[in-house]
């Protein structure tokens, strides 16, 4: 691989960093909202801090008849409005943009796809750009499929051999349940090698998730207490305050079950569940998840109750602005039983974990929105301090701030100053903008350049997809066996319905409110 360096003076210390080699991106889909409010102007960031190779390019490909000059300003428009770093320097877009260009095709056409090798030969010749090709799905699930076939057809895919190299990358939803994740993984294999296969959560790009390893890897103090010895339960915490958008149509077939716990949540569950990797490269660590993913027990159908609740948001009132309900939302059945919150009691059944519960919660139209991993640890063997007056102690919390707010707190019990004795809880704590001084990349950013190394660790293999479907699937099992003749509800702007709180109290337990 090439590589060259380039001082960048957003990064600490002025350190070296690697440019990939030269390649071209080619973005299926590119019409597509995540285009124009990720990708772009991520790799515009990327643009801007001098980490994209000499001669960069990328390739837009779908339906809509455009010139490269009308693709170019829509790119541009996304830019001025989503990228972290703004105002658009003008002279970095100009650069940029001259690797920016267009194909009209249809997924389903292997002479478009023809059309797309020609183009690419183009900007190997007059971009240089050696062969090297990215290939981003952000185009609906059901075109998967249909989009690596014509791939494969038109002799794009490359062998993964000789100098050159070959990626795919796949956006979620991966699949709808185990069987079709497994039949996807398959058919991908039928073109891609598994290590051309770079399958995206965003989740792990987020500086904050990639350093919870940091924090329990780097640190003495954390690992010997992280253990069923020491910890209580942990709850994982993904509120949403807005509602389905637009996507009414998919959200109304997918639920937050699909839409955010496969993916998101039991990638942090991973992370916080896994035992340290012998060395920190891709397979490595993603061995470590998958054993974790594979140690959560089974669900049986008749016990879903136990381990899963769901709910629906009704009108309501958030951020001070009147909401309507879901069932009121565009493209969403009147009688829809689809959930928009969840909570899932899941059990690591190994050495470090048993017995301690895993609550994972999500929902859109909450009253904030936060993503948080709070980890509860055992009170004290012995209450040293019961008859001292006031309330009783909170136990200690471990909090994890994935957005916004970025941070670590811990909570422990402090003396009140004065000639009493009396304790209160408090919060010991740093936050990331005020800690280092730097804005954090967008997850996205991390993960296309990672993808350009051909660095995969933050990416997902295939037996960890499967991993991750499996529990998931039980539910939506059990789910089907016996469907709701009514789903509870809850007002927009609450934390969840009333059955939730029940079915963590039954643990004798409660939720936090972030």
């Amino acid at each position: 691989m090439q590589t060259a360096t380039v001082e960048n003076p957003l990064r600490e210390g002025l350190r070296l960093e690697r440019v990939p080699a030269p390649c071209a991106m080619v973005i299926f889909g590119a019409s597509g909202d995540l285009t124009r409010r990720k990708l772009m102007p991520a790799l515009y960031n990327l643009a801007i801090e001098g980490l994209l190779p000499s001669g960069f390019s990328v390739v837009g490909y779908a339906r809509r008849p455009l010139s490269n000059e009308e693709f170019r300003s829509q790119m541009r428009e996304g830019v001025d409005q989503y990228s972290r770093r703004r105002p658009v320097d003008p002279t970095v877009w100009e650069t940029f943009e001259q690797g920016i260009s267009y194909v009209d095709g249809d997924f389903e056409d292997t002479g478009d796809f023809r059309t797309l090798g020609k183009e690419l030969e183009r900007l190997d010749k007059e971009r240089g750009t050696s062969g090297n090709r990215i290939y981003y799905l952000a185009a609906p699930p059901g075109s998967y499929q249909t989009i690596v076939d014509n791939i494969g057809a038109a002799g794009l895919a490359g062998d993964a051999q000789g100098d050159s190299w070959t990626r795919l990358v796949v956006e979620k939803p991966f699949g709808r349940d185990l069987s079709s994740a497994i039949a996807l993984n398959e058919h991908l294999h039928t073109v891609f090698h598994e290590k051309q296969i770079f399958r995206i959560d965003h989740y792990l790009g987020k500086e904050t998730v990639q350093n919870i390893m940091a924090f329990r890897f780097a640190n003495g103090i954390f690992e010997p207490i992280w253990s069923r010895n020491y910890i209580d339960h942990v709850q994982i915490t993904v509120a949403e305050t807005i509602g389905i958008e637009d996507r009414g149509g998919y959200y109304d077939q997918a639920g937050a079950m699909r839409d955010m716990v496969q993916n998101h949540m039991l990638q942090l569950l991973s992370v916080i569940g896994m035992e340290p990797p012998i060395t920190f490269e891709a397979d490595a660590v993603r061995d470590e998840k998958v054993k974790t993913l594979r140690a959560i027990r089974p669900i049986k159908p008749e016990e879903v109750e136990n381990y899963a609740v769901r709910g629906q948001y009704g009108p309501g009132w958030v951020a001070g602005l009147e909401v309507a309900g879901y069932r009121q939302e565009t493209k969403v059945k009147p009688d829809s039983v689809t959930e928009t919150y969840v909570a899932v009691k899941l059990l690591i059944d190994n050495w470090r974990w048993a017995g301690v519960p895993f609550y994972l919660r999500t929902a859109k139209r909450m009253p904030r929105r936060v993503t948080e991993i709070a980890i509860q640890f055992k009170s004290v063997p012995h209450p040293l301090f019961k008859s001292v007056g006031g309330a009783p102690l909170e136990p200690n919390v471990l909090t994890l701030r994935i957005q916004p707010d970025e941070g670590i707190s811990l909570k422990i019990a402090a003396k009140v100053p004065g000639p009493s004795l009396h304790l209160r809880s408090v919060n010991m704590g740093f936050l990331y903008g005020t800690s280092f001084f730097v804005e954090s990349p967008d997850a996205y950013e991390r993960l296309l350049l990672d993808c350009m190394y051909g660095e995969s660790t933050l990416f997902t293999r295939r037996d960890e997809t499967e991993a991750a479907w499996k529990p998931i699937t039980e539910i939506l099992e059990g789910w089907a066996i016996s469907p709701p003749s009514r789903i509870p509800q809850y007002d927009a702007g609450t934390w969840g319905p009333p059955e939730a709180d029940a079915f963590i109290a039954r643990d004798g337990r409660a939720w936090r409110q972030p």
